[in-house]
């Protein structure tokens, strides 16, 4: 049984927001027993937008509030989802205060080629959309993050990612985090402190294995499963975390 000192970070993909980790949350109760902390990371959700964003950005974003939410002893253990698997990487740094016992990135794209981030970089600075209705700006939210055919346009997960506005319905995401570029991930694990696991659905598309295994040797692969493991099959995900 998990500590009641101990506190779980979980971190969401980019265009996501913290809702997507409900499924792994339902999941946890009663077997996880220390403090949870699922923040919306700037400019997605109900987080308010920046300026600029970077994944040390975030960082610091995230060791703010943890600091704010958990008592001096406790154990940290970090899972970040894609771009926020980076963000997980860079706390594990303890440039900002922090140092997981543990910490997991799930479906993190290790490679990007020149087109990529040329099309995010686009992305990044194209004006916020408006739609009629709420159901068109839920499917483009949905196709975003990652979720169409996982997650049907009335859930309530997807509150989290749609706003009404005075011109009609607009993504709770802000396009210029699109901008963060390509993680700097050797870098990243070399200065890592703390166990680090890097794990991909065996059928994400979006994360090449011998890429994970020229970075740490044993990636854990989930069977079956795509780049949005912890929404399709949460328990999956949870046997990442310490018993």
């Amino acid at each position: 049984m998990t500590p009641a000192t101990s506190t779980l970070v979980l971190l969401h993909g980019l265009g996501a927001t913290a809702a997507v980790w409900q499924p792994l949350l339902d999941h946890l109760d009663g077997r996880w027993e220390g403090r949870c902390l699922a923040p919306d990371l700037a400019g997605h959700g109900r987080a308010p937008p920046w300026p600029r964003y970077s994944f040390g950005g975030y960082a610091a974003q995230v060791a703010a509030a943890l600091h704010d939410r958990r008592n001096g002893d406790d154990e940290v253990v970090v899972m970040g989802h894609s771009m926020g698997g980076v963000v997980a990487l860079a706390l594990a740094s303890g440039w900002f205060g922090i140092r997981p016992r543990r910490t997991i990135g799930l479906g993190i794209k290790v490679r990007w080629d020149a087109d990529e981030l040329a099309k995010a970089q686009e992305l990044s600075t194209r004006p916020p959309r408006s739609f009629a209705t709420r159901a068109d700006a839920a499917e483009r939210w949905l196709r975003i993050s990652g979720l169409t055919g996982l997650v049907p346009p009335d859930d309530p997960m997807v509150a989290s990612g749609v706003v009404e506005g005075s011109d009609g319905w607009q993504l709770a995401w802000d396009p210029a985090t699109a901008a963060v570029g390509a993680p700097p991930m050797r870098n990243l694990l070399d200065v890592a402190g703390g166990q680090v696991v890097l794990a991909r659905g065996e059928h994400d598309h979006l994360v090449d294995l011998d890429d994970l295994r020229a970075l740490v040797g044993d990636p854990v692969v989930l069977a079956g499963r795509g780049h949005n493991a912890h929404v399709e099959e949460p328990a999956d995900v949870a046997r990442l975390l310490p018993a």
